[in-house]
């Protein structure tokens, strides 16, 4: 375990050291097309791929890739840690994030993140701000681009109950476009509130797309079900696979290191 708990604290180190170069290197994109900006972003999320495997010993697996249309799109992901926010970007020509608005006070990044064209929404101002971010949502997704949504609204850990938000099924009604569920088993390898990092195979799976003009409550308990169902294989898988490396699942108290 001291193995890890010292890779952890390099790779994080890094993590903020890689931010800041990239975010210097960004720097160049406020007077470019956005395309620049996307550019060195997908440049950024790659490079921490990268730093897992050589640092961490994760190792990332993408499946279902061919299963990704083209054009307008909503992506819906099961959102267990940081590391998706950043790591699904390059598999899409024009993403755009919901963000909530405190991200973009930022200092820099901040003004990247409005440079970029997310959607950032005021959470503290109730229903008038779900109706804003549909409008918004629905805007942006017919002119061409795609949506990357988490449908629980937050990061949940591993085996926390599901929560699907009603709004996701919302901006689906009023994007009008199908949707592709993204199933992943993140929070085993990048938890969240900790700067623990556990070896192993981190999977994102693509699954099959759901077409538009579902009714919303069709919508919810289809996608929900398509999600969550491929999670817990994703999850029982890897738990089998740390279990060979370490005798235990990390984080219980007797894990080898």
């Amino acid at each position: 375990m001291v193995s890890i708990f010292l890779r952890s604290l390099v790779f994080n180190i890094l993590f903020y050291l890689v931010f800041l170069f990239w975010v210097v290197v960004a720097l160049p994109t406020f007077v470019l097309p956005r395309v620049a900006m996307m550019t060195v972003a997908n440049w950024w999320a790659q490079t921490y791929i990268l730093l897992m495997r050589a640092v961490c010993n994760i190792k990332v697996e993408f499946r279902g890739v061919e299963k990704i249309p083209q054009g307008p799109l909503i992506v819906a992901s099961k959102h267990q840690s940081m590391w998706e926010t950043f790591a699904l970007l390059p598999f899409f020509e024009r993403p755009i994030f919901i963000l909530k608005r405190e991200l973009t006070w930022i200092p820099v990044f901040g003004l990247l993140l409005i440079k970029s064209d997310m959607i950032a929404v005021d959470r503290g101002a109730g229903g008038r701000a779900l109706i804003r971010m549909t409008r918004r949502a629905g805007e942006v997704v017919r002119s061409g681009r795609q949506l990357i949504i988490f449908p629980e609204g937050t990061r949940t850990p591993v085996d926390a109950p599901p929560h699907y938000k009603p709004g996701v099924g919302q901006v689906y009604v009023d994007c009008g476009v199908a949707c592709l569920p993204v199933a992943l088993n993140s929070g085993l390898f990048w938890p969240r509130r900790t700067f623990m990092r556990y070896p192993g195979t981190l999977v994102v799976e693509f699954l099959d797309p759901l077409p538009p003009g579902l009714a919303r409550k069709d919508f919810i308990a289809r996608i929900r079900a398509s999600i969550e169902g491929a999670t817990n294989r994703l999850v029982k898988a890897a738990r089998q696979e740390q279990a060979q490396l370490f005798g235990r699942v990390p984080g219980s108290a007797s894990v080898k290191g």
